[in-house]
């Protein structure tokens, strides 16, 4: 039998596609020819697949809570984690346990082993579609009745799609992977749009015009079924029935929903996560009219009961750390989501970053975004990830732009580093954590080192 760490180690030890090095094609028929060895696990269950930029994390996790509040036994496949890989793969929301997660890989394993002896295969999967095809295994093992899968890049040859989903979602798009989704939206959005198929529904909200225009054109070609996500937008007007009643630990308002009025009352914070929140709504309310048991008062306590980490998540002041935010914004449109959430929210107050990010990241951008509205950043990196940014290149960074900063070797450092600087502003100030999903992880094990610390 397989131990958990050897098969996490044997796994990560498989490379992922967005490694440095030779780039190993996305195909298709790979992930099918493989899942076909494992007994085509993924028709086991009924798939909602989501795809986007940003915000498809959150739109996953809010779905998935509103159907496991409406008695559904949910599966739901995100990615990265935050802190273990086993967060990748939950079923009714309680992670795989290790001895599942060591029983999947190696049930992969022995599937794909043959294959490349007998040259079926090319080479052994990769991590990301070993994950999958772990994922489709254990929830089809595990009897899950829905799984909602968050894409993990693109999605026309993400491994996820060679499911066929009852429900296609497709979240924010902007520039982000462009070395392989393409420069520019229209290009990124086509690919996003390979998760559509004939006659289902697609779940969208109107965004960027280019994205609107390719999205728009290939449901035309596909034959998918538009569905706009506006109904269940809440307005920020003062005049609106639907008025947000935002604060820094969530998001209030009342909204009508399959002719009810509920309070809808999410722990997602920022004004970016309305749009998340609308398309999960939207999607409820289709299933609900493909026989799933949702009514609005389970989309009103599953939305309530979602939990997803690292998305403005607050952790209180200790005698040894300031208030932290932690966000995992690591690309442009997550920066503006989250400088707009600090405006909102701390507005006068000094602010320390601690920033790392991936090299391939639009870094310059983002940074232009963030840096300038903090008191002083502290730069780091990524422990022993071979996609990290280095300290030095973003000093010259920091340099360049013109803001206060110093710099640590690790995120530890830099965390107490970070957590002194703000100390010194007073009781008010507060420590702002992003950049990368990375380093959030890791900054999050530092913060709760403190027994007195809770998120």
């Amino acid at each position: 039998m397989t131990s958990y760490q050897s098969a996490v180690e044997r796994l990560y030890a498989l490379g992922h596609e967005l490694q440095p090095g030779p780039f190993r094609k996305f195909d298709l028929a790979h992930m099918r020819i493989l899942c076909h060895a494992l007994g085509d696990p993924q028709q086991r269950f009924l798939s909602i697949l989501i795809a986007g930029t940003n915000g498809k994390g959150s739109t996953a996790a809010t779905l998935a809570s509103i159907l496991l509040a409406s008695g559904h036994r949910v599966g739901l496949y995100t990615s990265p984690h935050l802190l273990r890989v086993n967060e990748r793969i939950c079923l009714n929301n309680v992670p795989i346990s290790d001895a599942n997660f060591a029983d999947a890989y190696e049930q992969v394993t022995a599937a794909a082993s043959p294959l490349v002896a007998a040259s079926v295969l090319p080479h052994l999967p990769s991590f990301f579609e070993t994950m999958t095809a772990m994922a489709f295994h254990f929830f089809a093992s595990s009897q899950a009745e829905v799984v909602v899968l968050e894409v993990g890049m693109g999605g026309r040859l993400d491994a996820t799609n060679i499911v066929e989903p009852i429900l296609s979602v497709i979240t924010d798009i902007d520039l982000d992977h462009q070395k392989y989704l393409g420069d520019t939206i229209s290009q990124i959005a086509r690919e996003k749009a390979g998760i559509l198929r004939p006659g289902v529904p697609a779940v969208t909200l109107p965004q960027h015009p280019e994205a609107n225009l390719a999205l728009g054109e290939c449901m035309i070609t596909i034959g998918a079924r538009p569905v706009s996500a506006t109904r269940n937008m809440a307005s920020l007007s003062p005049e609106s029935s639907s008025l947000v009643h935002a604060a820094s630990t969530g998001t209030r308002f009342d909204l009508s929903i399959m002719g009810r009025e509920v309070e809808i009352d999410s722990p997602l914070v920022g004004r970016h996560q309305l749009r998340n929140l609308a398309l999960a709504i939207t999607a409820a309310e289709e299933l609900a009219d493909q026989g799933f048991h949702i009514t609005p008062e389970t989309i009103a306590r599953g939305t309530r009961q979602t939990c997803w980490p690292g998305r403005f998540q607050r952790f209180p002041a200790t005698p040894t750390r300031p208030e932290t935010v932690l966000d995992v914004a690591h690309n442009p449109a997550g920066a503006w989501a989250l400088r707009a959430a600090l405006t909102e929210h701390y507005a006068g107050r000094h602010l320390v970053l601690l920033f790392g990010a991936m090299a391939d990241k639009e870094i310059e951008e983002m940074a232009k975004i963030l840096w300038p509205i903090m008191d002083h950043v502290v730069l780091t990196t990524a422990s022993g990830n071979p996609r990290a940014a280095t300290v030095q290149s973003l000093a010259v960074l920091a340099g360049a732009i013109g803001v206060e900063h110093s710099t640590a070797p690790n995120v530890r450092q830099a965390m107490d580093l970070s957590s002194s600087l703000a100390l010194a502003h007073g009781e008010m100030a507060a420590l702002v954590i992003a950049g990368s999903i990375y380093i959030a992880g890791e900054a999050v094990l530092c913060l709760h080192e403190s027994p007195s610390l809770s998120a």
